[in-house]
């Protein structure tokens, strides 16, 4: 199990520079590696056995009916979800197939491994974007600065005057990372709809329907997890008789790979929730930042409890929110006492240049 992970080792490694907030993490990250891992747990046959295995009473060999109906889909009877197990079905879903009956057909786990993976790439464009607009300018800005014996004055002067000269030049960069955690948002919930129609209407109420599984009707009770993923289907199989007809075989299809899928589906169901909850808040968060300067000062204060609240005020009551936002990431990159000689150094030169 451990070589099947060890690719996503890396990912798990802190950056050497931090551009962006945990919730934006909780995307490129957190939210990838989920559905990385759970793309590779679903194509790997060496420790989840194969994907499907059909049984017929007829002399079709079983290799053939079990490629035929992994290729084909299998399907459930729609009216037999409810019929007592054991007296009128043999297992939920399954019944005697008749043109009146409703079928509903199996296709999605054929494509469970290629979703999750194409869903992980998508969690990653947001980030992709981001660390490519910012072109390596924090880092740059900010080398041999974040240790605390990384103080030099030289550097510090060199930062300040940078600061100084492209002093309201930074509002894109805090308008297009605003615009990268809306569209973290977006992502999450338009993906949330695509695995909805992907289920078959399912994905919206899965969490809800197997918390509340323990207050069905017993009469009716059957695991939501196995109506949205069946462990047990059916498979209609056609060939040429010896008079040269046409028979109909039908199958029986255990469904292993369900049983994986269905777990994997009920935590991408909380997370998926959590990961959209927390973009919002985070969102509305930001608007608040745009809003309200001393909500800025108090978010940078917190990054460097050490350094000087009322010069860090007054050098924020005159600069814009995209000087904040530059100065809020370098104060998360920067050693404390590094970060609150830049603050002194910047007020200082702001005093100087109005009594001048």
């Amino acid at each position: 199990m451990e070589s099947l992970f060890s690719s996503l080792k890396t990912f798990f490694n802190k950056p050497p520079t931090i551009i962006d907030n945990l919730v934006f993490r909780l995307h490129y990250r957190g939210t990838f590696i989920i559905l990385v891992a759970c793309s590779l747990m679903v194509t790997s046959k060496q420790y989840f056995g194969d994907p499907i295995d059909c049984i017929s009473k007829d002399d079709i060999p079983s290799k053939l009916l079990d490629t035929y109906c992994w290729i084909h889909t299998t399907f459930s009877i729609e009216n037999a979800w409810k019929k007592t197990v054991g007296h009128e079905v043999p297992y939920p879903g399954i019944d005697k197939t008749t043109d009146k009956e409703r079928r509903v057909y199996h296709a999605y786990y054929q494509w469970v491994c290629f979703v999750l993976f194409f869903q992980a790439a998508f969690f990653y464009v947001p980030r992709y974007l981001w660390k490519a607009y910012e072109g390596g300018r924090v880092a740059k800005l900010t080398v041999n600065l974040n240790t605390p014996l990384g103080s030099d004055n030289k550097r510090i002067k060199l930062l300040v005057k940078y600061l100084k000269v492209y002093e309201n030049r930074h509002n894109h960069l805090f308008y297009f990372y605003s615009f990268m955690e809306v569209m973290n948002l977006v992502n999450v919930l338009v993906q949330m709809i695509i695995m909805n129609r992907f289920l078959g209407g399912e994905f919206t109420t899965y969490g809800w329907d197997v918390l509340n599984f323990t207050e069905w009707d017993w009469s009716v009770r059957y695991d939501p997890m196995i109506k949205v993923f069946p462990r047990l289907t059916k498979c209609t199989f056609h060939r040429y008789g010896s008079s040269g007809d046409v028979q109909t075989h039908d199958a029986m299809c255990i469904l292993p790979i369900n049983i994986l899928n269905e777990k994997i589906y009920v935590l991408l169901w909380f997370w998926f929730y959590m990961v959209a909850i927390i973009s919002a808040v985070a969102i509305i968060y930001r608007m608040t930042t745009l809003l309200f300067r001393p909500v800025r000062v108090s978010r940078t204060h917190a990054h460097c409890s050490i350094a000087n609240r009322y010069d860090l005020d007054n050098l924020l009551d005159r600069l814009s929110v995209g000087d904040w936002f530059l100065l809020d990431m370098l104060a998360r990159n920067m050693d404390a006492s590094c970060f609150n000689q830049l603050i002194t150094t910047y007020h200082k030169e702001d005093d100087s240049h109005s009594k001048a």
